[in-house]
This record gives structure tokens, C-alpha cells and sequence, in this order.
């Protein structure tokens, strides 16, 4: 890719070229499929349109991770001497003409390959305030247009319970971290204790890591037997954003009043934290439950 004529800087036309018709990018060319015999002469030869063509093998709706490459593809049939051109569509800038790349921000580049009907438009790192409309040009009269829409997404991970758990000494610590708007899941989590790195085999025994990957990636941090030696911060660190991290509290029988206020939510009522260890005998037990409420009184409820 060479620089064509043209000054570098703030508010200053900037004009490349790529002579060489590749790339260092590993993307290839989308394979047409456009359906060619609807332009079959009745010799059996091919009778290409008047007018160039899109292909709609192209993608419309394109997903790219923030500080990654995007890839938005264009393909044209019976181009003859036309020329393709990006435009883009928030503020109508011209990004590319042919081969040539007309905009001082370098992150944008065309690839096309001497024969291939493909003009992809690549945008290196590219970031969220890329999200929006291109318009894959042909300059023809009228205009005719192939619009793709880009979304950049950059993934954020969010502890379940944050910014302090608390959990009963000898009980299960059971931290969940949901990683959201991510294309892809992560390559990994690492998860990670005042600092340093969980040893999950570690004499202490008793943690398990568990990851599920699906539309949405969760990791799971599993602690048995809760003690104070596992007070702390424990983060959760995915490949591919930043990480976050939650407070656990171990208690031992005392019932701090930070207890009630984790998350922010509502406080329980002191009705419900008496009731709450005996839920299961009054379930098993309609007696108890009417002798506690009887039938002329209604059961409170929380507000």
C-alpha cells in the first residue's frame, strides 16, 4: 500500500493507494451468489446486465469487537469501467475511490484483488463511534448503492451481586461473571484473589471453575466450605474486556448492616429475616402457618 499525492494532518487531505492489490490481512474474497444463468443468451453463452450489479453474498449487518478489524464486503458484477467508492452514510465522507483511500485517518483501507469482485473496506481497530451506515458505491448514473450497517461492540463483563457478596461461614461462595455485547465468547477467564492468581489446586481444596459459552459467556467461581481466609476481592478477567471485580464478605454469625444494602436493592424487612430460616417448616406444616396467621388475620406482605 503506497501514500498517493496528498498532506498528512489535522484537517488535511490524505490520499493512499494500494497498488499491490493485497493486504496483510488474512480476509479473503467472498465467493458470488449471484445466480447468472436468469442472463443466459439463447445461444447458451452469458449476457451480462447493462449495469453493474450487486451481489448479495455480501453481508448487510456486520458485528465487529472494539480495537479489532472490521471487514465490510462489496461485491459487484459487470463493474466494466465504473468505479466503486465507501462512503460514510453519518456524514457522508468519502473513505475510498477504487484503490484509492481518501481520509487522513489510516485505520481505513481497501483490499482488492486483481480479478475478484469483491471491495472490502477494512477498518483497522476499528472503535464503537464507527457503528453506523457505509454505502458501497458504483458511479453510475443514477448512483446505484449496496448500504451495510456496522456494529461495534465492546464487551463488558459484570460480576452477579457486585460490589459486596456476603456469605455464611462453611456455605458455598458462588461468584458468577456474565460476559455481555461480545460476538464471540472469550478465549479465557482468569479469575483472581486480592491479586493473585486462584489456584484451583491448590491444599485448600474445594474450587471449581466452570465456563458456559452461549450467546452470552458466564463463568463460575465455585468456593466450598467458606472461610476467612477467603475474605477479599475476587476478579474476573475475560480475554477480551476489561475486568471486574466483587467484594466477599465471610461472616461469622454477626449481621453487619452493610449485609443489607449489597447491590443497592431494597433492605429486607425485619419480619422477613426472621421468617426467612423458618420458610421451609411453615411450607410443611399448614398448622403452624395458621396458628402463626390465623384466618381473620391477612398474612403481611413486603412493600
Amino acid at each position: 500500500s503506497k501514500r498517493g499525492p496528498g498532506r498528512s494532518g489535522s484537517g488535511n487531505l490524505e490520499l493512499s493507494v494500494n497498488l499491490s492489490g493485497s493486504s496483510s490481512s488474512p480476509v479473503q474474497p467472498i465467493k458470488p451468489l449471484l445466480d447468472l444463468s436468469k442472463y443466459q443468451g439463447p445461444d447458451g453463452g452469458l449476457t451480462m446486465p447493462p449495469h453493474p450489479v450487486f451481489d448479495e453474498a455480501a453481508e448487510r449487518n456486520v458485528s465487529a469487537l472494539n480495537d479489532k478489524a472490521a471487514y465490510l464486503h462489496c461485491l459487484v458484477h459487470n463493474l466494466g469501467n465504473k468505479s466503486v467508492s465507501w462512503i460514510r452514510q453519518r456524514d457522508l465522507h468519502i473513505l475510498t475511490v477504487g484503490r484509492y483511500t481518501y481520509t487522513t485517518d489510516q485505520r481505513y483501507e481497501v483490499i482488492h484483488s486483481e480479478g475478484s469482485k469483491d471491495w472490502i473496506l477494512k477498518i483497522k481497530y476499528a472503535q464503537v463511534r464507527d457503528s453506523g451506515n457505509y454505502e458501497c458505491q458504483v458511479s453510475t448514473k443514477p448512483i446505484r448503492s449496496f448500504t451495510v450497517h456496522l456494529n461495534v461492540f465492546a464487551p463488558q463483563a459484570e460480576i452477579i451481586g457486585a460490589p459486596d457478596l456476603h456469605v455464611d461461614k462453611g456455605s458455598t461462595i458462588n461468584l458468577t461473571c456474565i460476559i455481555a455485547h461480545s460476538p464471540e465468547p472469550p478465549a479465557y477467564i482468569f479469575w483472581y484473589h486480592n491479586g493473585q492468581v486462584v489456584n484451583y489446586d491448590s491444599p485448600r481444596g474445594g474450587i471449581t471453575v466452570v465456563s458456559e459459552r452461549n450467546d452470552t459467556t458466564r463463568g463460575y467461581l465455585l468456593i466450598q466450605d467458606a472461610n476467612s481466609g477467603d475474605n477479599g476481592n475476587y476478579t474476573c478477567a475475560p480475554s477480551n474486556t476489561a475486568a471486574t471485580t466483587v467484594r466477599v464478605h465471610v461472616l461469622n454469625g454477626e449481621m453487619p448492616a452493610a449485609m443489607q444494602t449489597s447491590g443497592g436493592g431494597p433492605r429486607p424487612s425485619f419480619l422477613s429475616i426472621i421468617l426467612s430460616p423458618l420458610l421451609p417448616l411453615l411450607l410443611a406444616s399448614p398448622v403452624l402457618l395458621l396458628r402463626l396467621f390465623p384466618s381473620n388475620h391477612k398474612i403481611p406482605l413486603e412493600t
